[in-house]
């Protein structure tokens, strides 16, 4: 059975009847897992990506008589988020299970584990609400497949959104005194993980997280981190030019890698509103040799708030919405 198949019989089944027949039911729904899984889909376009990941979710519920797929002890409820590598999933109680697609990503998986186990020990605890916490890590075997994966469990916070959905939210570039808090907060995030001994290694917009009411941010996706030395394992697909020199060459990464890549995040975001001593900020941060760059968000941070002082004057809380 083709995938395009599977989803348009999902989509349009009235009952069970219509769903599995009535002759070899049993072998209907593993026909229908086979086509849908995510090993089947490939480089499949993300639309057809997410239409089979729902109609596998709703094939599993409905033989399940309704309780949703499992993997391990959890349920899977519905998907949340389609992240680089993974999916994550609803699994209840305010928690996400992250999915890798493909078990070749395992190794990812546990990077992030690491990484997030580290910070929480190692972190000052005021700050840990900058990352994500992870709540479990384990393999789990597909029931389909007989694939072993390593999923990580984390919590979930609600009213988060990307960078990359301010953006769409202000094409012609945010206020610098908007982008002023989120840059702000994002180097207390890579303060408290460089502290740790952890660089996060893919500092883009999809992974900065903002939550607009509280002026909160929360730096997502530890998938390519580097805990103690060593180079970054693997770029996001299509954000290549987004790295700084060392990461696309491989070489070993430092805290001046994240400042770098939080830098870009910010200049894009401001685009042509960025004003002249912001950009001039940014060009330090952006040197092309890592051991050129600032390399402790710390003081970096201090850096910044002198100069947002002399642009804006004393910090005031500015109300920021998605809705212009």
């Amino acid at each position: 059975m083709r995938t395009e198949d599977a989803i348009r019989l999902v989509a349009t089944a009235h009952g069970d009847a219509d769903l599995f027949g009535t002759d070899a039911p049993a072998r209907r729904y593993r026909e229908l897992v086979t086509a849908l899984h995510p090993d089947r889909l490939g480089a499949a376009d993300p639309g057809v990506r997410a239409a089979a990941t729902d109609a596998l979710m709703a094939v599993t519920a409905r033989w399940r008589g309704g309780r949703g797929a499992e993997l391990g002890d959890y349920v899977l409820r519905r998907i949340a988020y389609a992240g680089d590598l993974a999916d994550l999933y609803d699994v209840g109680r305010d928690r996400l299970l992250k999915l890798p697609r493909d078990p070749a990503d395992n190794d990812l998986m546990a990077r992030e584990a690491r990484a997030l186990r580290r910070i929480a020990e190692r972190g000052d605890p005021r700050h840990l609400p900058y990352v994500p916490r992870l709540v479990d890590h384990l393999p789990a075997r597909d029931p389909a497949t007989g694939a072993e994966r390593l999923v990580n469990v984390v919590a979930a916070a609600p009213g988060l959104h990307s960078l990359d959905e301010v953006r769409l939210a202000y094409p012609d570039g945010l206020d610098p005194r908007d982008a002023a808090w989120m840059w702000r907060r994002l180097l207390v995030a890579l303060g408290l993980a460089h502290r740790a001994g952890v660089v996060h290694g893919a500092v883009l917009p999809r992974h900065v997280l903002i939550e607009p009411d509280a002026h909160g941010v929360v730096l997502v996706d530890w998938c390519f981190a580097v805990v103690g030395e060593g180079a970054v394992p693997a770029l996001v697909p299509g954000h290549e030019d987004w790295y700084p020199a060392e990461v696309t060459a491989r070489l070993p990464a430092g805290p001046g890698t994240d400042l770098a890549m939080a830098a870009r995040c910010m200049t894009w975001l401001m685009a042509d509103r960025a004003p002249r001593e912001l950009r001039a900020f940014a060009a330090g941060c952006t040197r092309p040799k890592l051991a050129a760059r600032p390399d402790d968000a710390w003081r970096l941070l201090g850096e910044l708030d002198e100069v947002l002082a002399r642009l804006f004057g004393p910090r005031t809380f500015r109300p920021f919405t998605l809705n212009p």
